[in-house]
């Protein structure tokens, strides 16, 4: 009976998973040293926040991997041998595969920051990371200032779990307002000014120089590289994004360079080896997305494409349109299509963006202003319908039939009465100026 070996028990290699069961009676064991179980690694701030457990993080119940007959192995893969399709682990007997599935996930950057591997300073992303963050910072009395260097969603979402234990945050963002190297000026403003109004100390164009250390090992305080101030605190979080989880697969014949290679088929250099979600890099980007896509709904779908083509026939990945959201304290934000920050927006992409009077809502659009085609939206507290706007794209809707139809698409019907038409007010005042 034909082995699928799977790194990794995130959401990619869990799905890959499942879909080869349902396809195939082939043997499958998937390797995780992170936790014997799957779990939702997005949800593990409410359980920190006190939400919820960490049991309710596991969408399956333990018996579901006997019933489907995939065999759990909490263990590390040490090196792999490709030669002989072999996994070696540092204190357990070899494993052979004849499928190898490599869905290893990322890890948090590091920069070399002098005092990065002090007591109380660490990442977060994975299951050890919530344990060890709860004996860095349990409360406001063992930690009495946490400071946060980086600015992207995994920072927002640790500067909201300290603020619910009542621990006062300090957050250095290289950037000038908030993620604008991922949002339009306007957005970003709308969310800067949001991390301040829940009373976070908000530190723009800042830059970690150092972490420094008490007698016992473990930090006392951070000092900022441009004005040299220096900021006792207790514990430090480093979210300056992540990277993939491959330094395992150094001295293995398998083609890496930031990820493992892979073309459209998810397939590496090596025969029967593949590589799907955070840790893989296709060797030709797709469209305007990036190499690497450390997003949750792309790790599923290449789980999904990877058991087709190991069990029926061979399926190119090839993902719709770009999709995401995530949220900001008591912000929901979605995205969909492509809008761009003025940085990176070509010459032909202009934007209509519309805000609530409260500064909790807001909306930008995206539209090609030569062909008055719809490309994208960002949406801030307004809850959106993936499939509309996922039709839309497809049938190439000009901005004018979105903001006219923009109803159909919200969730919520209070929204459409209250507030589409002071949006279609908005664009019309924006046209009248432009013309």
């Amino acid at each position: 009976m034909e082995h699928i070996v799977i790194i990794g028990n995130g959401i990619s290699g869990i799905t890959a998973a499942r879909h080869i069961r349902k396809l195939s009676d082939k043997k499958i064991t998937v390797i995780s040293a992170e936790s014997e179980y799957f779990f939702s690694r997005t949800a593990l701030m409410y359980v920190y926040m006190g939400h919820m457990t960490f049991s309710h993080t596991q969408p399956y119940e333990n018996w579901f991997w006997t019933k489907n007959n995939i065999t759990l192995k909490k263990a590390y893969v040490q090196a792999v041998d490709t030669d002989n399709k072999t996994l070696h682990f540092s204190d357990d007997s070899p494993l052979r595969y004849d499928k190898l599935i490599i869905a290893s996930g990322s890890k948090p950057n590091k920069f070399g920051w002098p005092g990065e591997h002090l007591k109380g300073v660490q990442g977060l992303y994975s299951k050890p990371d919530l344990e060890l963050l709860e004996i860095n910072a349990p409360n406001n009395k063992i930690c009495k200032r946490a400071v946060i260097v980086g600015g992207g969603l995994i920072g927002i979402e640790l500067a909201e779990m300290l603020s619910s234990r009542q621990i006062p945050v300090t957050f250095l963002v290289r950037e000038s307002s908030f993620w604008n190297n991922v949002l339009p000026e306007n957005d970003s403003q709308l969310v800067t000014e949001h991390i301040k109004n829940h009373h976070i100390d908000l530190r723009l164009s800042s830059n970690l120089k150092e972490i420094k250390s008490d007698d016992h090992g473990k930090v006392k305080s951070i000092v900022i590289e441009e004005t040299g101030e220096e900021i006792p605190c207790n514990f430090v979080g480093l979210t300056a994004g992540v990277s993939p989880n491959i330094n395992f697969l150094k001295s293995s014949k398998i083609n890496t360079n930031k990820g493992v290679v892979v073309n459209r088929f998810l397939e590496t250099n090596i025969e029967d080896v593949y590589a799907i979600g955070d840790c893989a890099e296709q060797l030709e980007p797709i469209g305007n997305r990036r190499s690497i896509e450390a997003v949750w709904y792309t790790g599923r779908m290449m789980g999904e494409v990877i058991a087709q083509t190991i069990c029926i026939q061979k399926m190119p990945y090839q993902p719709s349109h770009w999709f995401n959201s995530a949220k900001f304290f008591d912000i929901e934000y979605q995205t969909y299509g492509w809008v761009n920050n003025e940085k990176n927006k070509p010459e032909c992409e202009s934007h209509f963006h519309w805000k609530d009077k409260d500064h909790l809502k807001c909306i930008t659009i995206a539209y090609n202003k030569n062909t008055n085609a719809f490309l994208g939206i960002n949406a801030f507290g307004i809850r959106l319908r993936h499939e509309t706007f996922e039709t839309w794209l497809n049938e190439g809707r000009d901005v004018d039939y979105v903001i006219n139809h923009l109803e159909e698409a919200n969730f919520d019907p209070e929204f459409s009465k209250t507030y589409h038409p002071k949006i279609q007010n908005a664009y019309n005042r924006q046209l009248q100026h432009e013309l």
